[in-house]
């Protein structure tokens, strides 16, 4: 869809369209009008040219004088404006005029271009991120009153309305719609929502009127965690972007004074030829202007995080873009990543009591856990809980649950947690995970609970091969059984079952450790105990949707929609991205190297100068803007 223009850019666009009226306007008057031969005539024909080109040069450039002046007394002089301001003053003073304005006025244009093209790749993700709720609908009583999201506690009841943005995330309590996720998860397919069902801020509700119980408050949101991660991406440049940033530090004073000894040595050595000298010195500057680069690159890295941003992913900075194109390694968590972490009971075995005493303890240790497998045990119970039985219950983490329930102790968990506390722990060949429960130090029996992989798992994995990934595996505190079968189903070789989080860090470390730091290791997971390997990991891959708080904090991306098929897409857009900076770093340096050196000679001229600088410029953000369409081949 085109972009129309900004108040600001119209302005600036009237401006540039009068200084080329008069500029046009001079050139017939100088060139073939009245003031024809202005040098042979005299001194007032020369001043009445001077003040004539200097009306378009004033009305288009005077802001670059300004913003140079400006920069020289806080200290800071090399920059293009510097530049540009030097090399047309010097063209002035060799009474090359008309390529003055000429050189100004095309400069300017090149630089209305830059601002439209940052002001589009901005507004694309400004569009996608569009998703802060103005207010929300909250019932007090009888009554609704809008008021500020920042202000609706958790717990409270908001109504939201057909066609309103939802305000806060909830539990829907009462009535049925469907609502548009795709600011949050790129994804264009409405999704039904009902009665018990989450509901997330920043999605847009369809048909129907929901009321909804808030989870949480305005800050802890997902609207507010988004748009925390886009602001933060601003800050976090890539290794190509600071080098750039370098570069130009170094590189801008290094030509200016290369300008001044060509205009100055050649001369005072042949004793002459001071006018031609400077014009050339003026074609240095000219074309030395780094401006391609210094917006270029840091524009195909924003317009990278915004195709990503587009297709459901946030990457929280251009330098984690930068790495995802090196990933050659993907280490992913099973369960809620490779599978869908919607547990059901499969089995139950019980050895001492009945097979209902059995469940009914589990569930009553189970009860205060928000663990997937903890609410399957609970949901397979189906009875209301009597937690007053139950007095104290801990997680301890990748073993199970230790309660005390009517005065006895009970432990919930894996067979390493029965190892600990003495207890024989039956082998089960049964495929899933297996729940063994103790009470009063006696094995009460198992209860085998079973997850399945995504739909689209296999298909996702394959895509992700195809992408030059050398090596997928699986990591997770599971049985080997279990990770097993499911390795099997989803064509994954490499498995590590039984493990805890600290050794998922260890396996990670090894990875890192072959990869010898050239290539990335990236890690996909969406657990709380995922969050030590997703900050040790290259790039850390956090489910977003489903994923929990700490997960998402700790990651480099986050994929919203918890679909497995966006990482290949992140990393296509990476490869893309990373192949148009390349392209215009090349182009810019090898052009502009060309014309230095013919110009230094003596074979270039003003145009030239202003090709090498205002329209390589143009070409490489027009080439820097293919990085918003985010969904073309890399390879």
């Amino acid at each position: 869809m085109a972009q129309k223009f900004s108040e600001k850019e119209k302005k600036e666009l009237k401006r540039i369209l009068l200084a080329a009226v008069l500029y046009a306007a001079v050139l017939l008057l100088t060139e073939f009008g009245p003031l024809a031969g202005g040098a042979e005539k005299g001194i007032v024909y020369e001043v009445l040219t001077i003040v004539l080109f200097l009306i378009p040069y004033l009305i288009v450039g005077y802001d670059v004088i300004l913003t140079a002046a400006q920069n020289i007394r806080r200290g800071r002089v090399f920059d293009e404006n510097f530049l540009m301001m030097l090399a047309t003053f010097g063209a002035f003073g060799v009474r090359s005029y008309s390529e003055a304005v000429a050189v100004m006025l095309f400069y300017q244009v090149g630089e209305f271009f830059q601002d439209h093209a940052v002001a589009k790749s901005r507004q694309s993700i400004s569009d996608m991120m569009d998703i802060v709720p103005e207010y929300a609908n909250l019932e007090v009583g009888s009554n609704l009153t809008q008021v500020d999201p920042e202000g609706v506690s958790v717990g409270s009841i908001i109504v939201i309305k057909p066609g309103e943005r939802v305000p806060l995330d909830g539990v829907i309590t009462d009535g049925e719609s469907v609502i548009d996720t795709a600011a949050l998860t790129g994804e264009s397919m409405p999704r039904s929502v009902s009665p018990g069902m989450e509901i997330y801020s920043g999605c847009v509700n369809g048909s129907g009127t929901l009321r909804v119980r808030t989870t949480c408050e305005y800050e802890d949101s997902t609207v507010a965690r988004i748009l925390e991660l886009v602001e933060d991406a601003s800050f976090r440049k890539a290794r190509m972007e600071n080098f750039i940033t370098r570069f130009a530090k170094y590189y801008t004073p290094a030509v200016t004074i290369g300008a001044v000894i060509l205009a100055l040595i050649p001369p005072l050595v042949t004793g002459g030829g001071w006018s031609g000298w400077i014009h050339r010195a003026c074609i240095f500057l000219i074309v030395s202007c780094p401006c391609a680069l210094v917006i270029s690159v840091p524009l195909g890295f924003f317009g990278g995080i915004g195709a990503a941003s587009g297709a459901g992913v946030l990457v929280k900075g251009s330098n984690y873009l930068e790495a995802m194109a090196d990933v050659r390694t993907v280490l992913f968590d099973k369960t809620g990543t490779l599978t869908t972490g919607q547990f059901s009971v499969t089995g139950i075995h019980a050895v001492h009591g009945t097979e209902e005493e059995l469940l009914e303890t589990a569930a009553l240790a189970e009860g205060y856990s928000d663990h997937p497998i903890a609410r399957s045990i609970v949901e397979k119970y189906g009875k209301p809980l009597d937690m007053s039985r139950t007095a104290v219950s801990e997680e301890a983490a990748g073993h199970g649950i230790h309660a005390r329930i009517d005065g006895e102790e009970v432990f919930v968990g894996n067979a390493r947690l029965m190892e600990q506390q003495g207890i024989r722990a039956e082998k089960v060949s049964d495929p899933g995970t297996v729940i063994h429960v103790a009470r009063g130090g006696i094995l009460l029996g198992w209860i085998v609970i079973s997850d399945r992989p995504k739909p689209n798992a296999a298909e996702a994995l394959q895509d992700i091969r195809r992408m030059g990934v050398q090596n997928i595996v699986m990591l997770t505190g599971d049985r080997e059984e279990a990770a097993r079968g499911i390795a099997e189903e989803l064509g994954v070789q490499e498995v590590h079952a039984g493990l805890l989080p600290d050794q998922k860090v260890q396996i990670l470390e090894d990875y890192l450790a072959r990869s010898g730091g050239k290539d990335k290791v990236a890690f996909v997971g969406d657990g709380i105990n995922d969050a030590p390997v997703l900050m040790r990991a290259d790039i850390g891959v956090a489910m977003g949707s489903m994923g929990s708080d700490a997960a998402i904090e700790a990651a480099d991306v986050v994929i919203m929609d918890d679909e497995l098929g966006r990482m290949s897409t992140i990393i296509r857009i990476a490869r893309k991205t990373m192949r148009i900076v390349k392209e215009n770093i090349v182009f810019a340096l090898g052009v502009k190297f060309l014309v230095l050196v013919l110009g230094a000679i003596g074979l270039a001229n003003m145009w030239e100068a202003v090709f090498a600088d205002v329209g390589v410029a143009v070409i490489a953000i027009l080439n820097s803007m293919r990085t918003l369409r985010g969904s073309g081949k890399a390879h």
